[in-house]
């Protein structure tokens, strides 16, 4: 079976990069691909089969493909993002980003691993579907959605249009198919970003008195937060919460006391703590650095809010998922993805307890140069995704 290998390989080929080239190409490339299929099954069978463009953002359209079931059990839903990371540098010489070398038994380029590996094996279980629908003149019990998405390695603006539409949402079964290590990820930490603003007073570096450092008063925040993230406790599945602070701007010249300073901080929380107390923790923090450095004065703004979430030891699809595993002869172990997905963003929204990861390759591989998945990933994933649609939807 290695339907989704090369499909992989054609994906990786088109550049879907983001901020770059956008998903456009590879959106319209996947559409035709599914049409194609659908016209060589019988004509009121491939009627019945919805093809959906919704536009997330502008010319940026998720795209969603609906065997429809004849009974009343939730849907069945496949999502995948179609957008990767840039390019980058840093590539090895003679293996390119959108060169789709296969070297070894492995496959590279931008987004082989994250997540064109797990897309293709997603197509490939639902032409398979397509297939069998075709074969038997009948629609399964259950049904089936393939959602392609947009913006996921952004603010993942595709996923929350395809909720506001009603694509998904608290009932169905959702799957990603991000890379999972072979595991089967269920819990995610949560993930809250805040800007922070410090402004001071300009003075010449000689006479650093006559003015108010708003680095220096920055550096007493940083420190603050990162002891007071230190010092949550930790989740007995998802670990410890942590913070990084990704970016920061201030000063002008070396010579001049710096009169604003600015920073972009990443904080992965895990339960008991809350964006609200991580909100105390960041005011706290600049009231400490006011404080410290007369003169100056620190705002804040939250600029993204996920919840985590934690295991449904319940889901009816992790059961059918470890099932599905356990059939093909690779069983999975249990986990959490360390990142943030577009199940996770379904799971928080409309409080769905069916919403987990699971793919071809590593997230250690993911967002770097020479990026890359096995074949044997690939192989497993496809058997695997397409087990669970014939276990599960007839």
């Amino acid at each position: 079976m290695d339907t989704a290998w090369n499909l992989a390989t054609d994906l990786v080929r088109i550049d879907s990069s983001d901020p770059g080239a956008y998903e456009g190409r590879i959106e319209q490339h996947i559409k035709s691909l599914v049409e194609a299929r659908i016209a060589k099954m019988p004509a009121k069978l491939a009627a019945a089969v919805g093809v959906e463009e919704l536009e997330a953002l502008p010319d940026r359209r998720n795209l969603m493909v609906t065997v429809p079931g004849t009974s009343d059990e939730p849907r069945l839903v496949y999502i995948c993002h179609m957008d990767t990371v840039t390019l980058g540098e840093g590539w090895s010489e003679g293996i390119s980003p959108l060169g789709a070398q296969v070297i070894g038994d492995d496959l590279y380029g931008r987004g082989s691993c994250d997540m064109k590996g797990g897309l293709s094996c997603a197509l490939s279980a639902l032409f398979s579907l397509l297939g069998r629908v075709a074969g038997e003149k009948r629609l399964p019990r259950r049904g089936f959605s393939l959602i392609c998405s947009v913006d996921e390695e952004d603010f993942m603006r595709g996923v929350e249009a395809a909720i506001r539409a009603g694509w998904v949402g608290p009932d169905e079964w959702v799957l990603d198919t991000e890379p999972t290590d072979g595991q089967i990820q269920v819990a995610h930490k949560g993930r809250t970003w805040f800007e922070v603003t410090m402004t001071g007073v300009t003075a010449h570096a000689s006479q650093p008195w006559k003015g108010a450092d708003a680095v220096a008063a920055m550096a007493e925040c940083v420190s603050c937060i990162r002891h007071a993230i230190q010092a949550t406790p930790a989740h007995e599945e998802l670990g410890c919460s942590t913070v990084t602070f990704g970016q920061i701007q201030g000063g002008y010249r070396p010579y001049v006391v710096p009169d604003e300073c600015r920073v972009w901080i990443d904080m992965r929380l895990v339960p008991p703590t809350t964006t609200e107390a991580a909100t105390r923790m960041v005011e706290e923090a600049i009231a400490s650095a006011e404080a410290e450095v007369p003169g100056c004065h620190g705002s804040y703004a939250i600029t993204g809010d996920r919840p985590a979430i934690e295991r449904d030891p319940g889901s009816g699809l992790l059961a059918a998922l470890r099932g599905a595993c356990e059939a093909c002869g690779t069983p999975a172990e249990v986990g959490f993805f360390t990142g943030y997905t577009d199940t996770a963003v379904i799971a928080g929204i409309c409080a769905n307890h069916n919403c987990m990861s699971y793919g071809p390759g590593s997230l250690a591989l993911a967002h770097k140069p020479d990026e890359h998945v096995p074949h044997a990933d690939v192989e497993r994933v496809e058997r695997v995704l397409t087990a669970l649609l014939d276990r599960e939807l007839w």
